[in-house]
């Protein structure tokens, strides 16, 4: 399992929102750049980028920010969301050196639009569902769907999608832990690879994800915990090592 630092991008800076709520962002870094560094340097072996600006806005707004982080570590598989509603959008994303792209909001809205996506960009579509009891929800989380999670990943199968973020919304940005349960049923529930999000605080939660031996969940998204201190990403990632190695 690969411990994914979250670098979550608000008007050209490093922030972190509770809940999805931007006028509640704590900003940690004015430089987006140094911060992708200091985690590469912990030893990250993957980064999640989200342009919250674009998440609201139906298109990229913090691109640049993206595309530099993307030229200083070409070797560094990054995923990027928000925003993401088109193909022209996928491509400049692409060709930045950008190595997955996550569709959130119009895989709900518009389905068939995830496997237009995955016939053009093979292997680089991330669906991200972001779900509030269950539901589904978009447009930054501002609304609920009337969408169950687990359907919609059953849904994507056969698309060709690489892997699925799936966020508790409750959780996210608390600390308290993120939702092993559901995330759990969803890997089950689908063939498509799973990448945990939300509410992670510490190494005990990141232990929760691996005392599950789900083959399933390939990854744990983490970002106010590795801001505030609370969780170590190299001990994380270690951890996670250490798990495959007894296996």
């Amino acid at each position: 399992m690969l411990i994914i630092p979250a670098i979550d991008l608000k008007d050209g800076a490093c922030v972190r929102l509770r809940q999805g709520l931007m006028d509640d962002a704590t900003v940690f870094s004015d430089d987006p750049v140094a911060m992708a560094a200091k985690w590469v340097q912990a030893g990250c072996r993957r980064l999640h980028l989200v342009d919250l600006n674009g998440a609201f806005e139906g298109q990229p707004v913090n691109g640049e920010v993206v595309t530099a982080i993307a030229r200083r570590y070409p070797d560094l598989p990054i995923q990027i969301g928000g925003g993401i509603r088109s193909l022209e959008t996928i491509e400049h994303y692409v060709r930045a050196g950008v190595s997955y792209v996550i569709i959130g909001t119009k895989a709900v809205k518009q389905p068939e639009f995830v496997g237009e996506a995955c016939r053009a960009f093979p292997g680089k579509v991330i669906v991200g569902l972001d779900a509030k009891d269950g539901f589904v929800a978009t447009d930054g989380w501002a609304e609920v769907s009337s969408v169950q999670a687990v359907d919609l990943a059953r849904r994507f199968e056969a698309d060709g999608v690489s892997a699925i973020v799936y966020t508790d919304i409750a959780k996210d940005g608390m600390m308290q832990g993120c939702n092993v349960e559901a995330t759990v049923a969803l890997a089950n529930a689908s063939r498509i690879p799973v990448i945990a999000s939300g509410g992670i605080h510490n190494i005990g939660d990141i232990q929760k994800l691996l005392d599950t031996n789900t083959p399933g969940i390939i990854g744990a998204i983490t970002g106010r915990a590795i801001y505030e201190g609370t969780l170590d990403v190299a001990e994380a990632q270690a951890l996670c090592d250490l798990k495959l190695k007894d296996e």
